[in-house]
């Protein structure tokens, strides 16, 4: 793993659009107390309506950057914010290069290159103006719970020099009122972050890695906070080269159990660990499962390796 040059100051990328060069905010003025989401989005329309409003009401600010998008997904976004009044804490920024999916691609491509996987992270979060930043997906849905959560630590964090890791749980949707959750995996990655110098993203083996001072102090919230939204009639996998090589690397565990799921689900078998739920007439499984099914199921999810996850919990 190498640390960009120039975190102090900003960052050039190769192919020489400067328009695109990164200027760290830090050398912009001091940042305000609060806490951003970053989204890096491609074609997730369809989820803008499940991910954005909790994220609006638990964030000081929401900040998407859509990458070439087909499917107006910076439109639906929004729109959104409009139809829930919070445009003011909304920002919509355009990153119109390829990025490399990650892998092997990612691996071929230079570190500062406009289609870097760490170069484009380090673009998006440079738009931040508040001392703390959340990594936030464009397929990721805060729970009632974890909006609350969220909402509380986004204005206790703002001077924080702490890392916040956020559980997460795969929901494989089939259709409006019927879904598969897994709960089988345990999945906790770092997810919030200080905005200085110290945490700027780098290259490395097959994705970009924030940098972290080994001193730093780490939170780990607890779980049923955050669905991942993973639609079983479309490509969720068409971020990664190759994904059959989750089977081989060490590094893929979760991608690993991702995969297994979604293609016993495709082919009519529902993996240990795996629940289905489904959602009451007149209400979408998404907004059921955030709003009443996780924060009503019994604590604490019984969790197994994730190769071979076991789950007691029963809908």
């Amino acid at each position: 793993m190498s640390v960009p040059v120039g975190a102090g100051h900003g960052l050039s990328n190769v192919e020489g659009h400067t328009d695109f060069d990164i200027v760290w905010p830090w050398n912009q003025g001091a940042l305000k107390r609060g806490a951003t989401a970053v989204l890096r989005v491609k074609n997730e329309a369809e989820s803008m309506r499940f991910v954005l409003p909790p994220l609006l009401r638990a964030c000081d600010h929401v900040l998407l950057v859509d990458n070439n998008s087909t499917d107006g997904t910076g439109e639906a976004a929004l729109a959104v914010a409009a139809e829930h009044g919070v445009s003011e804490k909304f920002t919509l920024k355009h990153y119109p290069f390829d990025v490399a999916r990650a892998g092997a691609e990612h691996l071929a491509v230079p570190e500062r290159s406009v289609h870097s996987l760490a170069y484009f992270y380090n673009w998006c979060f440079s738009h931040v103006r508040t001392r703390y930043s959340w990594k936030w997906d464009g397929d990721m849905v805060l729970t009632t719970e974890g909006e609350v959560s969220m909402a509380d630590l986004s204005w206790q964090v703002g001077t924080a020099e702490a890392v916040i890791r956020f559980p997460r749980h795969g929901l494989y949707i089939e259709s409006d009122r019927r879904a598969f959750l897994d709960l089988g995996l345990r999945n906790i990655e770092e997810w919030g972050f200080p905005m200085t110098p110290d945490f700027v993203y780098s290259k490395a083996p097959e994705w970009e890695i924030r940098t972290t001072p080994p001193e730093t102090r780490q939170f780990a919230l607890p779980q049923g906070l955050v669905v991942e939204l993973k639609y079983l009639d479309g490509d969720e996998f068409a971020h990664w080269t190759n994904p059959e090589s989750f089977a081989t690397s060490v590094r893929n565990r979760r991608k690993r159990r991702e995969w297994l799921v979604f293609n016993a689900l495709n082919n009519g078998e529902v993996p240990e660990g795996v629940t289905e739920i489904n959602a009451p007439e007149g209400e979408h499984v998404v907004d059921y499962v955030t709003h009443t099914w996780l924060p009503r199921a019994p604590r604490p999810f019984v969790v197994d390796d994730p190769d071979h996850a076991k789950l007691h919990l029963r809908a």
